[in-house]
């Protein structure tokens, strides 16, 4: 950690900022959810920016980007930007080819990570879900390995300052590790991490390997339509969270996200309103007690809000295993 505790080295030896931006939207008001609060986020602080091909808004990131550049509010390398390549790219040879594409859309010469969005190759071509007549994501038969080795070359290139990957358990991680021939580690594994689905059991493996564990949905998710089981609790409202929030005077949401910030877990943080994108800056305004963290330890149900449903039957569906 650096002295204010916002940044966390990774094992290549560059740094991350502790809290994200997420920039995911349902498709109908990504484009203008991305030109409205990427700049804000950026105006109050923010600069760690995560987005991904599969988001189709990285051209209107790339242009927030640009404007806070513009008008003197950041340097480029004072933003820590990371995109994501979508699983119809995994063939080698596609890799690079995708990374350009993201890279033209951000209007950037790098992005700081670049990572695998999900261990699942599917078949390639302009559909993010290629699916059979019967509704099925039809599945590429790539070895992610191979994939990994064109990453490396990708960070060789100076294209990402950093490779990593997204949503792997920890076999699909070992695979990579006991690779015969690696160059580079994963920096980071990207999962769904709240106190309901805290990933103690992941988080261990990835620090005993030295791999950054970054959380999404950290707040329990957004429940959008199709991708989010709508019979889960709002973990927002859980009355364990809502005590801790008002014993520190500050809301649910930020209890929720320092908790990720003091296991040592990168946060992604999404906002969709101005109040919440400046609120979650106050994340570093204070700090839980061990009795406080003990507390959301104990509220761990193994609930998975984003279960990735249409990749059922893959043989790389990651969520299979415990962890």
């Amino acid at each position: 950690m650096d002295p204010k505790g916002q940044k966390v080295k990774l094992n290549d030896g560059h740094f991350i900022p502790v809290l994200g931006f997420g920039t995911y939207a349902p498709q109908e008001v990504a484009k203008r959810d991305a030109l409205e609060f990427t700049p804000f986020a950026i105006e109050v602080g923010f600069r760690h920016i995560d987005c991904a091909h599969a988001y189709q808004n990285e051209e209107q990131i790339g242009q927030a980007i640009r404007s806070k550049m513009a008008d003197g509010t950041v340097k480029r390398e004072d933003i820590f930007c990371t995109s994501k390549l979508w699983c119809t790219s995994f063939r080698p040879e596609l890799v690079r080819p995708a990374l350009e594409k993201s890279l033209k859309s951000l209007q950037l010469d790098y992005v700081d990570l670049y990572i695998m969005h999900y261990p699942l190759a599917l078949k390639p071509g302009e559909e993010l879900y290629p699916k059979d007549e019967n509704g099925k994501l039809i599945a590429d038969s790539v070895d992610f390995c191979l994939t990994w080795e064109a990453l490396e070359k990708c960070k060789d290139a100076g294209l990402a300052k950093s490779i990593g990957v997204s949503n792997f358990n920890h076999k699909q991680l070992e695979k990579i590790l006991n690779k015969p021939g690696l160059k580079y580690k994963p920096v980071c594994n990207q999962v769904e991490c709240h106190p309901y689905l805290n990933q103690r059991k992941l988080l261990d493996f990835c620090k005993s390997h030295d791999i950054v564990l970054v959380a999404y949905s950290a707040l329990g998710s957004q429940r959008v339509k199709g991708w989010v089981n709508p019979n889960h609790p709002v973990l927002l409202e859980d009355p364990v969270l809502s005590a801790i929030a008002q014993k520190h005077k500050k809301t649910a949401a930020l209890v929720a996200l320092r908790y990720q910030i003091q296991r040592g877990v990168v946060v992604l943080a999404k906002g969709n309103n101005k109040e919440w994108i400046k609120e979650n800056m106050q994340v570093f305004d204070f700090e839980l007690t061990p009795e406080d963290m003990k507390a959301i330890d104990g509220l761990n149900r193994n609930i998975r809000y984003c279960d990735f449903h249409p990749g059922v039957g893959h043989p790389e569906f990651p969520f299979s295993e415990e962890y």
